[in-house]
């Protein structure tokens, strides 16, 4: 297969400086194998519409990529831990497309990982996880859309809760995204209409380790409550959707009475989908892992 000489990296101005200078890790490893496959490699900041189409092969960071020649890299929620596809639409990531099928044999193994990255990452406080009797709606962006691959728009999930169940409910507008005033109103409006729910600004750290489950679209919080052990009802399918409950939009009730009892293999999980269906920066095998996936999209032999 005939190939362009050069890949360009496409990315925020600060992670391009990263890059530039040799401090990005994980950029680091692809470039070496992409230079060992005899392609070139540039970087570049995002123009104002991301990654321009027609220029050959690209890497854009968490964007779409611009073009058929184009794939795109993206954190797996946590360091070192990476992921390189065709589409940003992380519902269509080859892990979302597997079974999530642990080997037996690697319970010990998983056991010792979770453990590890549970420590790591939330230090002591999984171990003191306990359940209060509330649930963790931690909200994302366009509060009033209900868009083609969500089951409603992220204030009626909200209403969903507290229709379905009789928990208080802590929904979560997320500190990075910015809220049109009638969605504030919208979600104000029913915080005064029901007492049980209450809307505050993040607040993950303090959450996750007492809720009961977690509710949400697809965020990452979701992710992360698998580390204290907190089960998931998703009203998007994800890229960790394996061991979550999937809302149906016709039987919101069965979705809520089984998310409130299921126990998944959360070490199996994380093992799984990290170790199995990641890039880990962090690892030797991890630049054979990087050309894996080139070559899974054609673009090395």
């Amino acid at each position: 297969m005939s190939m362009p000489d050069t890949v360009t990296f496409y990315m925020e101005p600060e992670l391009c400086e990263s890059a530039r200078a040799g401090k990005h890790n994980f950029i680091g490893k692809v470039a070496q194998v992409v230079q060992a496959a005899g392609m070139g490699v540039d970087y570049a900041p995002f123009g104002p519409r991301g990654a321009p189409s027609g220029k050959g092969r690209t890497l854009s960071h968490i964007k779409a990529p611009p073009d058929a020649d184009g794939l795109c890299f993206r954190r797996a929620y946590h360091y070192p831990f990476w992921q390189i596809e065709q589409t940003s639409e992380r519902a269509a990531w080859d892990v979302a497309q597997r079974l999530f099928d642990p080997d037996p044999s690697e319970a010990e193994e998983a056991a010792r990982f979770y453990a590890f990255w549970q420590k790591r990452l939330f230090g002591k406080a999984p171990q003191s996880a306990r359940r209060d009797g509330f649930i963790y709606v931690p909200l994302q962006g366009k509060l009033s859309a209900h868009r083609p691959f969500q089951i409603c728009s992220p204030l009626d999930m909200v209403r969903a809760c507290l229709t379905h169940t009789d928990k208080p409910v802590v929904a979560t507008v997320h500190p990075n995204e910015v809220y049109s005033a009638p969605e504030i109103a919208a979600l104000e409006a029913m915080a005064k209409a029901d007492p049980r729910l209450t809307v505050q600004r993040g607040g993950m750290d303090d959450l996750l380790p007492y809720c009961d489950y977690v509710v949400t679209q697809n965020s990452s919080v979701a992710f992360n409550g698998y580390f204290f052990g907190k089960s998931a009802l998703l009203f998007r399918k994800a890229d960790f959707h394996h061991i979550a409950t999937l809302a149906e939009a016709d039987d919101l009730t069965e979705g809520f009475a089984a998310v409130q009892t299921a126990a998944p293999d959360y070490a199996a999980y994380i093992h799984w989908f990290w170790q199995r269906n990641c890039i880990n920066a962090g690892r030797p095998e991890a630049e054979e892992t990087i050309a894996a996936r080139l070559r899974r999209f054609g673009w090395m032999s």
